[in-house]
């Protein structure tokens, strides 16, 4: 049964949690770290853990995107930040990186003004390609339409659709809206959309085809979505119904499998192992990765809320600099706050939990125990 709390005499809520609300719980039977097996796969495309580098300009570079690459993992980059506006965003990421808190958001709009340029989408994504690893980049639902030809003649593996809530049936009196189901069909490679945090959204989301849905609303460190316009999604919920949307989705469409990313709101390998447990096939990650030495932001971080000409619904925020993104990836940690070797933390996990690979991990234990102070 689904618990509603009367909120007024005129209105119920749900009762949702976030990923700090609940915890994993131990099974009879126990693994060795080493057998665990951290591969996914989406469509024909196989990855050895799985994290996706978020589309944010303080994360994700080309250079990045490459190295993620190397590392098994899986880098996306945005088609609307930096790289694709300037020759050299290297002065601008200087920049950035030394502006005063007050006046960040501001100069962040006037940097973002600069128009995205079409050859210089081409350019970064052949830069990627030209390195041997899986060529994944990012518009929102917004632009796609405008530059989803230039994408396409550049060449993608994957292509994402990310935006703060993106939904099946998005209606306009201004403009013809984005036809998803017409789009992803025409463009012939998988398609990664949302956020979504509602099983129905989720659900209208996968019968358009897409290979995977976005749970949640990104940036967990850097946004002001709550703040600004009262839009919040508890993680262990959302993926939750997510899950059991993708469950009858396989139903009602003969077996295909949707993978579930979830978004945001995961800076520690705690928070990252949980979105797994209950139901996520991989984690996009922003703030762990911002955290690297090789990260663009230079331990700033930021995400497209943040530049929003009328509307920021994002900060730049000092998340610091910890160690090499190998070594946030995959250890050795020299701490014990959940910020380093997060996949040393997933394997034992797994392993704690008895389970060899990700889908059986989804059906692990778990209990409501709010983490206190």
């Amino acid at each position: 049964m689904t618990q509603e709390i009367e909120i007024g005499l005129g209105k119920k809520g749900r009762l949702a949690y976030s990923l700090d609300d609940i915890a994993i719980v131990p099974s009879r039977r126990t693994r060795d770290p080493k057998d665990v097996s951290t591969a996914w796969q989406i469509d024909a495309y196989q990855f050895d853990v799985p994290v996706i580098g978020a589309p944010m300009d303080s994360v994700t570079s080309p250079a990045t995107a490459i190295a993620m690459g190397k590392l098994g993992a899986l880098g996306v980059l945005d088609l609307e930040g930096l790289w694709t506006r300037y020759d050299d965003p290297q002065p601008l990421l200087d920049e950035i990186a030394t502006l005063d808190g007050a006046k960040a958001t501001e100069r962040l709009q006037e940097i973002y003004n600069e128009p995205i340029k079409p050859e210089l989408i081409a350019k970064r994504l052949h830069e990627i390609r030209d390195a041997g690893v899986t060529v994944a980049a990012s518009l929102s639902p917004q632009r796609t339409q405008e530059f989803s030809a230039d994408v396409i003649k550049a060449g993608v593996d994957l292509f994402v659709i990310r935006g703060t809530a993106v939904s099946a049936e998005h209606v306009s009196q201004d403009h013809e809206p984005l036809n998803l189901k017409k789009f992803i069909y025409d463009l012939d490679v998988p398609v990664i959309v949302g956020g979504a945090a509602s099983y129905t959204a989720a659900l209208h989301l996968m019968r358009t085809g897409a290979a995977g849905v976005l749970v949640g609303f990104g940036g967990g460190a850097v946004s002001a979505t709550r703040a600004t316009i009262g839009v919040h999604a508890p993680l262990a919920t959302a993926i939750s119904d997510v899950a059991e949307a993708r469950r009858d989705y396989m139903d009602e469409s003969g077996g295909r499998y949707v993978q579930i990313i979830a978004d945001g709101g995961m800076g520690t390998s705690g928070a990252f192992v949980k979105a797994m447990a209950m139901g996520a096939d991989a984690v996009m990650l922003g703030t762990p990765l911002a955290r690297a030495t090789e990260a663009p932001g230079k331990g700033m971080h930021w995400g497209a809320e943040a530049r929003h000409p009328s509307l920021p619904r994002g900060l730049r925020t000092n998340v610091g600099t910890l160690a090499p993104l190998e070594q946030i990836l995959f250890g050795p940690s020299h701490r014990a706050d959940g910020t380093e070797n997060f996949i040393g933390a997933l394997r034992r996990a797994m392993a704690s939990a008895g389970y060899v690979d990700l889908k059986s991990f989804q059906h692990c234990d778990v209990v409501v125990a709010p983490q206190r102070g």
